[in-house]
């Protein structure tokens, strides 16, 4: 029991650390290096994922409900201004379009779901049971937004806390259903719907200003 417990601590230690690393890697090299890490870990998971029916229907179920709650709450918050003025400075990548299919689907939803609630996720509940488990998913999961709050700007604190949570429900709804399936379609939504709304709310700001430019 003691070395599955050091196994799932030094686990949680180590991608908190390669959170603070990978961001230095240049972003053609960070995306397929982080799936590759992600799948190479949730291969050495004993627990299976629940890719294969009749877990899948069960991931598909939960995750798409979910999904479409997360999805729509996004969209009713977006008009809010305080919602708006964030979204308007936030910083875009230069490709939208890759950003959208390849870096948030591959190098961050599918990399992370299969690193911590995959792989970490198995670890620390068999070596803690399933809340306490959960618990130090959810925290490493919150922790490694660290270096992503420094880039952008944003406190460091509600960052984690709030990824931190996220992590939990998220292990919650992959336990709950039997699949990573669920965990992923609502962590896809959540990436997706807030990349789409900020690039929206940018885009209109922008005809905006050049509209009222034009007019003088």
């Amino acid at each position: 029991m003691l070395r599955l417990r050091l196994r799932a601590l030094g686990l949680a230690t180590a991608l908190v650390g390669w959170s603070l690393v990978s961001p230095r890697l240049r972003s053609a090299y960070r995306t397929p290096a982080q799936a590759a890490a992600g799948s190479m870990l949730a291969l050495t998971t004993a627990k299976p994922l629940g890719f294969r029916p009749p877990r899948v229907w069960a991931g598909l179920r939960w995750g798409s409900m979910a999904a479409a709650l997360v999805t729509a709450t996004i969209a009713a918050t977006t008009p809010v201004p305080k919602v708006r003025l964030s979204m308007s400075a936030r910083e875009l990548p230069e490709s939208v379009p890759g950003w959208l299919a390849w870096h948030i689907p591959v190098g961050t939803v599918w990399a992370e779901e299969a690193a911590f609630r995959g792989a970490l996720g198995d670890v620390a509940a068999k070596a803690f049971g399933p809340t306490r488990g959960r618990l130090l998913q959810a925290g490493a999961f919150g922790l490694s937004h660290i270096a992503d709050a420094r880039m952008v700007g944003e406190p460091l604190l509600p960052v984690v806390v709030v990824t931190g949570l996220a992590g939990w429900v998220f292990g919650w709804l992959a336990e709950r259903s039997g699949s990573l399936v669920a965990p992923i379609l609502v962590h896809l939504a959540i990436n997706e719907a807030g990349a789409i709304a900020a690039v929206v709310v940018q885009r209109r700001t922008w005809n905006s200003s050049h509209d009222a430019r034009s007019a003088a």
